[in-house]
């Protein structure tokens, strides 16, 4: 049984305290699922309902994990279920620790601004994104973007990174050569024709109705909803107008 109050093991042969890499990546995998969810719920739709549920859970398990202890975390219980057949690959816990306070933070800031304020625009996305790309790092590539920011915050350098990037330095053109990088071109360039083609050319694409049908039809707004709803110019200019109207229960 181990102990209530613990981060990490202490296993002979280590110099610091180590967590399973493989259990890691699995809870980052589970995380990631419930995220992107919600996630896109909020961005395709505007119903930002899933993100209130998923925060208030990601925060109580980062909690666990952080001030308590990882092995009592509900995503490390699920990974290392789930990866239990595997062989243990053993890494340096301080500076998975400064990640995943990295986490917390943002989940105690999407907190205040989706469930306690009930914010509603794009900086619940930005920072949720955010969520979303250090999650998908670490567990599609086994990067850990926090664990390298620990290193410019800390004298004592992580060790025992996964994959052994502390200590590993990769052949000169071990990422690939310029004919590699010409065959991915290639296909964006493909897929990208191809995308254009098929969006010029949808079957299900609704009837354009004529502006002034629409205006006759719509209901008449009364000025303090109509100075609500005016897009902002970034979101303009970011091309957003639509979303932003969508996110914000605008016709």
């Amino acid at each position: 049984m181990p102990a209530i109050f613990s981060f990490g093991e202490r296993l002979e042969g280590f110099a610091v305290p180590v967590l399973n890499e493989r259990a890691v990546r699995a809870a980052a995998g589970i995380v990631f699922f419930f995220a992107i969810v919600s996630f896109m719920n909020a961005w395709l739709i505007g119903n930002f309902q899933p993100t209130r549920v998923f925060v208030v859970a990601f925060l109580i398990d980062f909690t666990l994990r952080i001030f308590v202890n990882p092995k009592f975390a509900p995503s490390l219980i699920l990974g290392q279920w789930m990866v239990r057949k595997q062989q243990p690959e053993w890494v340096g816990a301080p500076q998975k620790r400064f990640a995943w306070a990295i986490g917390f933070v943002l989940a105690a800031v999407m907190l205040y601004l989706v469930v306690i304020k009930h914010v509603i625009g794009p900086i619940n996305l930005i920072v949720c994104a955010a969520c979303l790309v250090l999650l998908f790092f670490e567990t599609a590539f086994g990067i850990c973007i926090g664990c390298k920011v620990y290193n410019w915050f800390n004298k004592d350098q992580a060790q025992l990174c996964p994959g052994g990037v502390c200590e590993f330095e990769p052949a000169r053109g071990a990422g690939g050569n310029w004919a590699h990088a010409a065959v991915v071109l290639a296909f964006v360039g493909v897929v990208g024709a191809w995308t254009s083609h098929v969006v010029a050319n949808d079957p299900y694409a609704k009837a354009v109705v004529p502006a002034v049908a629409t205006a006759a039809a719509s209901p008449p707004v009364d000025a303090a909803e109509a100075e609500r709803c005016k897009v902002p110019d970034f979101a303009k200019a970011m091309g957003h107008e639509e979303k932003w109207k969508l996110h914000n229960n605008c016709q």
